[in-house]
């Protein structure tokens, strides 16, 4: 499977009061292996940037005089995610901007070339409800290290982005390899077969004291310790 860690920086909030991306990241996986292909670009938005934008990602509009503007990559961008399956953090803000210059370029959406979106803000929310589930806290969570993000920038956020996703998912799929467990579906429903657990015999001395303990614990109730008259019949 061919997946694609997308993320923006844009210079305010709303597409429809005129915002426009002004960085574009792209990070591919395939069969859950980092490939070492990605997409990266800034983009000049030809408008000023909100300071409060501008806070998060530290990108100024000086920064961007000489970049291409949207319509100069799209068609290679759309070559690069085509196909895949995107996985982006809070994807309606991405995916929405996105539409918003395509649209302007009378390019469609990104739906026309890729028909699968996961939102992992979404994902994250269902695993930890009422937990704060920004990028920062779910690499806490999850162990990855984010020690170079002191600013939002997309090809970073991409990269980890993809590490959390990882984490995310690990789950029964690698449980299921790890303790030898193989699985098979069947009418859409998953059935795990399990393969023999090793036996692990008690050694005498633990045998010993697991005999103490019941004598006392049959004193302490008065003879009454069912486990022990369990085994005497055994």
């Amino acid at each position: 499977m061919r997946q694609i860690f997308l993320d923006t920086e844009t210079t305010g909030l709303d597409p429809a009061q005129g915002h426009r991306i002004i960085e574009v990241a792209a990070v591919e996986v395939v069969n859950r292996r980092f490939t070492g292909n990605h997409y990266h670009r800034y983009l000049n938005p030809d408008r000023e940037i909100d300071a409060g934008a501008q806070a998060v990602h530290g990108i100024s509009i000086e920064r961007l005089q000489g970049e291409p503007r949207f319509g100069d990559i799209a068609r290679e961008f759309l070559d690069f995610i085509a196909g895949a399956e995107l996985v982006i953090h809070n994807a309606p803000f991405d995916i929405g901007f996105l539409n918003s210059e395509l649209g302007m370029l009378d390019l469609g959406r990104v739906a026309d070339v890729c028909d699968s979106t996961i939102d992992t803000l979404k994902m994250a929310k269902d695993l930890h409800p009422g937990q704060r589930n920004n990028l920062d806290a779910l690499c806490r969570r999850y162990g990855v290290d984010n020690s170079n993000r002191t600013l939002h920038g997309a090809l970073l956020d991409a990269e980890l982005l993809a590490d959390v996703y990882m984490a995310m998912t690990r789950g029964q799929e690698s449980l299921m390899m790890d303790i030898g467990l193989s699985s098979s579906t069947v009418e859409g429903r998953t059935f795990v077969r399990q393969a023999p657990l090793p036996v692990i015999a008690a050694s005498a001395d633990e045998t010993q004291a697991h005999a103490d303990y019941l004598v006392g614990l049959d004193k302490a109730a008065g003879g009454t310790c069912v486990w022990r008259q369990f085994e005497e019949q055994q």
